[in-house]
């Protein structure tokens, strides 16, 4: 069974990475939460997530980024092929729990996949 950690080669985390992907990568949309994507540059598949004030105060930002990174921890094994995906939260994710935010991502990660 493989880890179902969420390490750092796991994470988009420079500006250059974020800024390729919203360059270069395709949009899905849904309610609450916009996906970017493109080929993974490595083996696994990465995740970003970004949450601008317009949501709320930090605590509020930091849970919508837990809720984005728990379901991807979750769903990382199954992502094939490899994606690097970069997650914008939407006003109004602030209100969603984690079965709804488990639900538009796997959406918009199913259409991400197919395309």
């Amino acid at each position: 069974m493989p880890s179902e950690r969420f390490p750092k080669a796991a994470r988009v985390r420079r500006r250059a990475e974020y800024l390729a992907l919203q360059r270069d990568g395709r949009r899905f949309h849904t309610p609450h939460l916009v996906l970017l994507r493109r080929p993974a540059v490595g083996a696994r598949p990465r995740l970003g997530v970004t949450v601008s004030k317009r949501i709320g105060n930090s605590v509020v930002r930091n849970r919508v980024k837990r809720l984005v990174r728990e379901v991807f921890r979750i769903r990382q094994a199954s992502i094939r092929p490899p994606i690097d995906l970069v997650v914008i939260a939407k006003p109004g994710a602030e209100r969603l729990t984690y079965a709804q935010v488990a639900s538009e991502f796997a959406n918009s990660l199913a259409l991400a996949l197919e395309r």
